[in-house]
């Protein structure tokens, strides 16, 4: 059965635009601004520092305020979700977001800054959980390039904020930098603001709502596709006793420390890489934001590959160890030969990044239906952000602690070594309500 989702996607696809032009549109907003909201403000911190003062602790709290709103509401969005409908809860997250950000855009001091800031990563913190399953609901037909276009711009929009913030914040103030991504956000509120609109007039002209697809239908991830071609697939929202059941399944663990490994990684590489690439390998401080860019560019040709190789091909342990000993050589060359290649070690240990795709993709084909893929995107999310806002304080006490850059790189060794049981779990091919079933009877 593992293999329905897959199939889906691979026959009876129906037209990308037909009937659901909005939700394209506005999944591509959406995924732009999570991740656009994250990296356009630490390149301007020292340009508003020159208004008022940031200090050390205030950006170290930025700093941890994205894992931890990540974590907070990855729990609460399944409950938001449940009540309220997944387009409801998406159109307050992207306000929350683009609120946010034009709120920070206006802070007078460092206890705004970091209020808004919290606003933002709020909003974002929902939106990371919604994202898979709206791209179940509306694309469960293209589920793989959904899931490519998705993680593409979420990768575009990871390097493009630091390369663009600092010139704007040069010519027309930090204010200016700050607040033309909270007008983007407020763009991505357009199609889904429509939608829900659209969907109310339906209701009301019709009397009726799209049909549920039968128990069978969401055993086997079957629906009419020919449906497809109006709008989404329905779905019932996400029931805490799903969201509960997680707890007790491998399935729901293994993806959950996928992600946390990706997550640790990237919070901890652009926390400290450029001031351990200064310190062990000699580069200069520009070079070694040149280096962090290359790094962050990894990222983009495997949120092109890795949906499809793993939604068409199946191919999800062969993407996990390759990212993990991709990751692992970029380590060793930072650990052992790190005056030497500098460039290349990087780039390795930027191939990691496979790793963040591969659970998202996971989010989406190891659930049947867009209500546990809520549940689980909640669940996957929380527990990983949980642990991503651990190890970039760890490793600055490590560093610390020893004077020494080199117990801090063994620790990510030990994660990427750490996580390989979960990748090969998470490489079964089947959902967690098979899991489930395997272990304890009826879903």
């Amino acid at each position: 059965m593992g293999g329905g989702v897959a199939d889906l996607v691979t026959s009876g696809a129906q037209p990308l635009w037909r009937g659901r032009a909005l939700a394209l549109i506005g999944i591509v907003l959406v995924a732009f601004s999570l991740r656009s909201a994250v990296a356009s403000l630490s390149p301007v911190i020292d340009h508003i520092a020159e208004d008022f003062t940031v200090s050390s602790v205030v950006v170290g709290l930025i700093g941890a305020a994205p894992p931890v709103c990540f974590a907070v509401f990855g729990l609460l969005t399944p409950l938001f979700e449940r009540r309220f409908g997944l387009e409801r809860v998406a159109v307050v997250a992207i306000a929350l977001i683009a609120a946010g950000l034009l709120l920070r855009s206006l802070a007078v001091d460092s206890t705004s800054l970091l209020a808004a800031t919290a606003v933002v990563f709020a909003g974002v913190g929902s939106g990371n959980v919604l994202l898979p399953p709206l791209v179940k609901k509306y694309f469960p037909d293209r589920l793989g390039l959904m899931m490519t276009v998705y993680s593409t711009t979420m990768a575009v929009s990871t390097f493009v904020p630091p390369l663009v913030a600092v010139p704007i914040a040069d010519t027309a103030g930090w204010r200016v930098s700050l607040g033309l991504w909270g007008v983007f956000a407020a763009i991505a509120l357009v199609p889904w603001v429509a939608m829900l609109l659209a969907h109310r007039t339906d209701a009301v002209t019709t009397g009726r709502s799209h049909a549920e697809p039968s128990s069978s239908e969401a055993a086997t991830g079957e629906s009419d596709a020919a449906s497809m071609a109006t709008g989404p697939i329905a779905t019932t929202p996400a029931n805490p006793r799903v969201f509960g059941r997680l707890w007790r399944l491998p399935m729901a663990w293994s993806i959950a420390l996928v992600f946390a490994s990706s997550s640790t990684i990237a919070y901890v590489s652009f926390a400290w890489l450029p001031t351990i690439m200064i310190d062990v390998g000699g580069v200069s401080p520009a070079n070694a934001g040149l280096l962090l860019s290359l790094f962050g560019l990894m990222g983009l040709p495997c949120s092109l590959l890795v949906p499809i190789l793993i939604v068409r091909f199946q191919a999800t342990r062969p993407v996990f160890f390759s990212a993990i000993a991709s990751g692992l050589i970029g380590l060793a060359g930072m650990l052992f030969l790190p005056t030497v290649g500098m460039p290349l070690w990087v780039a390795f240990f930027g191939l990691a990044a496979a790793l963040f795709p591969l659970a998202l993709v996971l989010l989406s084909i190891r659930a049947r239906t867009p209500e546990s893929a809520v549940a689980l995107s909640g669940f996957v999310q929380s527990i990983g952000y949980a642990v991503a806002a651990v190890f970039p304080l760890l490793i600055g006490l490590l560093h610390d602690a020893t004077d020494s850059w080199l117990i801090p790189l063994w620790l990510l060794v030990g994660v990427l070594i750490a996580v390989i049981p979960a990748g090969w779990i998470a490489g079964r091919r089947r959902t967690i309500e098979e899991d489930w079933e395997r272990r304890h009877g009826r879903w």
